[in-house]
């Protein structure tokens, strides 16, 4: 058997070396080298690392925790081409040790930067596309049982701010709870699904399965619970997970906007967002704050002051807990639970 690749050369005609099927993984393992940061039980490592193994390229595995030194030494050491994080928690001490050593480390070969499975804040974008300027950065969000859903290029010189928007699936919809389209630019909220490749199902829970595999116009999307709005050029505001939304005197606020503005704060290494019962509010924002190595922990005051200019006033957090760390997975995933019973044992219910 052989392999006949149509090629660049005279445009007048094809092109088509013959390949023998046992050369092209060796040409493949020499040019393409991927480096995820997630345990292999994070989704996105697993379906990133078997994608790259199956085309024949090299995968890199980090031995032990997160080491961001380490992470650099290797990707200078194996030449790898892509690398893969898990939200600011991931991210921000590899773009603290980049800059703590800038000569360090050149990762020549690296030509992407791609994140998944956790948010990351704005400025943190834009740290990385101002240190790796001409490489590509990317972020997208999905789930384990829908797969990729949005996907977001941070292009040349862009500084991003605000919510991420990114540009949808094309089997991705967002709908509203009578299962129709959002309106593009409508401002509606809605919520995101994706067709496709799915799972049959959750093992042993008929009742969870019937509600996050949906049928729609005779079509079986999975509803992963994310909400969003659809913009009017047709991109998704991805809004964050319904089930963590704060209903604060009638307002809607999702933990993730806060966050990533909180998490700019200078003295403030890592954050997470939750509702604490309110009598007055119903709930109130909570921001539960572990502070940068070397920074005195912001008040309250100082906080709510840092986020007035790019904060509705009922965004902003009515109450803060420092903490010395802010738990999260192995993946590096918010632990709102955690989170929640944080809050509460230390702000319990106000009055």
């Amino acid at each position: 058997a052989f392999f006949a690749c149509i090629g660049g050369g005279d445009p007048m005609r094809l092109a088509g070396p013959i390949e023998r099927p046992e050369q092209l993984p060796e040409r493949m393992v020499e040019a393409f080298c991927y480096f995820p940061i997630a345990p292999m039980m994070h989704a996105a490592a697993q379906w990133t690392t078997f994608s790259w193994l199956l085309a024949g390229g090299t995968t890199i595995l980090l031995p032990g925790g997160l080491d961001p030194e380490a992470v650099w030494d290797l990707v200078d050491q194996h030449g790898v081409n892509v690398l893969t994080v898990v939200g600011d928690a991931v991210a921000r001490p590899l773009v603290a040790a980049w800059e703590a050593h800038p000569d360090r480390w050149q990762a020549a070969t690296l030509f992407a930067i791609a994140n998944g499975g956790a948010p990351m804040s704005p400025s943190l974008k834009a740290r990385l596309g101002e240190l790796f300027k001409g490489r590509t950065i990317t972020d997208g969000f999905g789930s384990s049982e829908s797969g990729v859903q949005g996907t977001q290029r941070l292009q040349a010189g862009e500084n991003p701010t605000g919510m991420a928007r990114f540009a949808p699936g094309p089997r991705t919809g967002v709908f509203d709870d009578d299962l129709r389209p959002i309106e593009p630019g409508s401002g509606a909220i809605g919520k995101v699904a994706n067709a496709g490749h799915l799972p049959q199902g959750y093992l042993n829970d008929p009742e969870k399965t019937a509600a996050t595999f949906v049928e729609v116009d005779g079509q079986r999307y999975c509803f992963t619970g994310d909400l969003a709005t659809v913009e009017a050029d047709g991109t998704i505001q991805l809004l964050g997970r319904g089930s963590q939304c704060i209903n604060t005197g009638g307002e809607k606020v999702f933990p993730e906007e806060v966050e990533s503005q909180i998490v700019d704060h200078p003295a403030v290494a890592d954050v997470l967002v939750v509702g604490v019962p309110d009598e007055r509010w119903g709930s109130a924002v909570t921001a539960i704050v572990a502070v940068a190595p070397g920074a005195t922990a912001p008040t309250l005051d100082e906080l709510r002051d840092h986020l007035r200019s790019s904060l509705a006033g009922y965004k902003l957090p009515k109450h803060l807990v420092v903490v010395d760390e802010v738990v999260r997975s192995p993946a590096g995933k918010a632990d709102y639970r955690w989170a929640k019973a944080t809050a509460e044992s230390s702000v319990g219910a106000s009055t």
